[in-house]
């Protein structure tokens, strides 16, 4: 069974790949090939998958394979390969695994799927984005990552539950870096239409923004082993959606940044129109100037992370 146009390669059968898929073909959006290097595994996943949908009343297929060739044709392509860091390991040593890893994702990718548009969600994230742009040598608008959404969703739901309101009925958005740095911009947050800061006292604020940052980590300290698959799923789901759909949806992504909100040269989160090509328009929005400073410093270390990733990676 082989899947039908448009289609998206998800590469990495793990949690999130496999997530990914699912929520992909469950929501209707299109069919799913979904690769990894270990034997059985995507075809396992595929398989199961395949015989939920009757259940589910879908119609989309997925197709499990180890074979790069298998993505010929690929839409979209969705990199979630990766490994994460081990007792004893030092971030040196995990970046330069990563980086492997997702350099000979990219050199595969261009050669069996050169018309994609490539979202990358493999951490760290700003510094893979950009080394996967450096490997893949796509136009920037056709490469970026899937962060922004998943940090803008945690401080959504913290939000949320601090008021007993639906998620839905809360507006924000997080900016910068995908780690310590990440500038949640209370600024721009809106319950049911009014600004957040009248609603909860400053102090909770920022613990609320703490949390947003500590996201990932607290998810992690609780599986004990393991970190978060479906809220990242979700968010990936959500990107392929607007991209696919051509919704030119405005979405906080990993963007190349050429200028925009005093940064060059640089992958970062920020807001971002997203359509057929992938990234149409970076977006700037109005900082209070306490957030500018947080952007400046998340991205003098998201710059260094590049510094780093690319001397690890001799690229």
């Amino acid at each position: 069974m082989k899947p039908r146009k448009p289609f998206v390669a998800v590469i990495g059968a793990g949690n999130v790949g496999a997530t990914s898929a699912q929520r992909i073909l469950e929501k209707g959006i299109s069919d799913v090939v979904l690769f990894d290097v270990v034997e059985g595994m995507p075809q396992g996943k595929a398989l199961d998958l395949n015989e939920s949908a009757p259940v589910e009343g879908h119609d989309r297929r997925i197709f499990g394979t180890n074979k790069y060739e298998d993505i010929a044709g690929a839409e979209i392509v969705v990199i979630t390969a990766g490994m994460a860091r081990k007792p004893g390991m030092t971030r040196e040593d995990l970046l330069g695994l990563n980086a492997k890893i997702i350099k000979d994702v990219c050199q595969n990718v261009k050669t069996h799927a050169p018309n994609s548009v490539v979202i990358v969600v493999t951490n760290p994230l700003d510094v893979m984005t950009y080394l996967a742009q450096e490997t893949l040598g796509f136009p920037k608008n056709r490469v970026f990552g899937m962060a922004g959404v998943l940090d803008t969703a945690r401080m959504r739901f913290f939000i949320a539950e601090r008021l007993d309101v639906v998620g839905k009925e809360v507006e924000a958005i997080v900016l910068g870096g995908h780690g310590d740095l990440m500038v949640p911009v209370s600024s721009h947050t809106k319950v049911s239409g009014r600004p957040v800061k009248d609603l909860i006292p400053a102090d909770e604020l920022a613990k609320i923004e703490q949390r947003t940052r500590d996201g990932g980590a607290e998810v992690v300290a609780l599986l004990k082993t393991g970190s978060a698959f479906y809220a990242p799923a979700t968010s990936v789901c959500e990107m392929v959606k607007a991209i696919l759909r051509d919704e030119k949806k405005v979405l906080p992504v990993c963007a190349y940044l050429n200028g925009e909100f005093g940064i060059k040269d640089l992958y970062f989160g920020v807001p971002a129109e997203l359509g057929r090509e992938g990234v149409r328009r970076v977006v700037e929005i109005p900082l209070a100037e306490a957030e500018k400073k947080q952007m400046e410093a998340s991205a003098a270390k998201v710059r260094q992370g590049v510094e780093e990733i690319l001397r690890v990676a001799k690229v």
